[in-house]
């Protein structure tokens, strides 16, 4: 089974093409997501909805409160595999919890700096805003700054995440964060 979550606010449904793109890749069947979505009310929302490869199973909705995050625990993991929108996190989960006294995670995989748990990553390096080519999920939001020319796509290696001049997380209900006064722990 598989999931979305998509940004709703003021009865708005936001960057539902980009999910659409993402389940269609996912299941190869075209599931038109905007049958399924009516946000229930003007707060900040976050849509759940869980398909699997025939079907919409379920569609939730949550108030959204965005978390602090300041501090990172850097985790190196191999074999740690999230290529689609799993409901399955356990992986994930398994790295959050080794987060220790940090804010998040974020996964090095064979050298590659990937994502954080909930995140994918850029940094300001060279004078422009980078993202890994070997991301762990192609997230909505990095699809679509990709696209419109803001992010470009260059593995980042640790020797350039620890050297970059700012860093951003990116999801569909943070859209770009760029934070200030971050720090690591390896």
């Amino acid at each position: 089974m598989y999931f979305e979550t998509i940004k709703c606010e003021d009865f708005e449904v936001f960057n539902l093409e980009y999910h659409q793109k993402r389940v269609i890749k996912t299941i190869a069947k075209d599931l038109n997501l905007q049958e399924y979505i009516s946000p229930i009310s003007s707060e900040l929302l976050r849509c759940k909805l869980i398909y699997n490869k025939d079907e919409i199973l379920s569609v939730e909705y949550f108030p959204y409160i965005k978390r602090d995050i300041k501090s990172f625990k850097i985790l190196f993991d191999d074999k740690i595999e999230y290529s689609k929108k799993y409901l399955n996190r356990e992986d994930l989960d398994r790295l959050f919890l080794q987060k220790d006294a940090c804010d998040e995670v974020i996964i090095v995989k064979q050298g590659v700096v990937t994502d954080t748990s909930i995140a994918n990553i850029a940094i300001f390096y060279d004078d422009v805003w980078i993202t890994s080519k070997d991301c762990l999920l192609q997230g909505t939001t990095r699809a679509r700054l990709i696209k419109d020319g803001f992010l470009k796509e260059q593995n980042i290696s640790l020797e350039m995440l620890k050297n970059a001049e700012k860093l951003a997380l990116m999801n569909v209900m943070i859209g770009f964060d760029e934070i200030r006064d971050y720090s690591f722990n390896l």
